[in-house]
């Protein structure tokens, strides 16, 4: 896995490219992201004007009337976008190395994961901290149950449902309402 290009490590990940995770830039950026939500996740829930404006400094792109439920936790932030009007419940993790685009009007339960992070199955990668990363995206009115997992790579089709505690592997196709794990097709809307 060549990590040497004339690239940075930064522009490595972004193009999902294998790249060193403990670069000093991506640390930084990292430790940016992590101040922000710790700073987000402390806010009270009465000061509205403060979270927006600390949510906006964090993210990519935030919609109109987005409401996200601390906590939440990303890398970077910068790579996460939300559409207007989606709603993200408690303890959403979102390791964004690479675009997570969430449409408009999108439900994501609670301690959901959207995970775009790949990791070598190799050791010697592993020890050496290489990293990859494949994008997320969940189109419009998406429903996340609880605990969901969504895994590098996967798109979801707008209207889909997908219920509490599944693991999304693949992509989902729109207006159908999928479980399990991994998660599967048991009927249209």
């Amino acid at each position: 896995m060549d990590t040497t290009d004339n690239r940075s490590q930064l522009e490595r990940m972004l193009a999902g490219d294998p790249y060193i995770a403990n670069d000093p830039e991506l640390l930084r950026l990292n430790q940016r992201a992590m101040r922000l939500a710790e700073r987000y996740n402390q806010i009270s829930i009465d000061d509205e004007d403060e979270r927006q404006r600390v949510l906006a400094d964090l993210l990519g792109r935030l919609g109109e009337a987005v409401v996200i439920r601390p906590p939440f936790y990303c890398d970077y932030g910068f790579n996460i976008r939300i559409g207007a009007r989606s709603f993200v419940n408690f303890g959403c993790v979102a390791l964004d190395e690479t675009a997570i685009t969430i449409g408009d009007d999108v439900q994501i339960g609670p301690n959901v994961q959207l995970l775009t992070a790949t990791h070598p199955v190799e050791p010697a990668p592993r020890r050496a901290k290489i990293e990859g990363a494949k994008p997320i995206e969940l189109r419009d009115n998406v429903w996340l149950g609880g605990g969901v997992i969504v895994c590098p790579g996967v798109s979801i089709g707008e209207n889909t449902v997908v219920g509490a505690g599944s693991v999304v592997t693949r992509d989902l196709p729109a207006n159908v309402v999928v479980v399990g794990n991994p998660a599967r097709v048991i009927r249209p809307l």
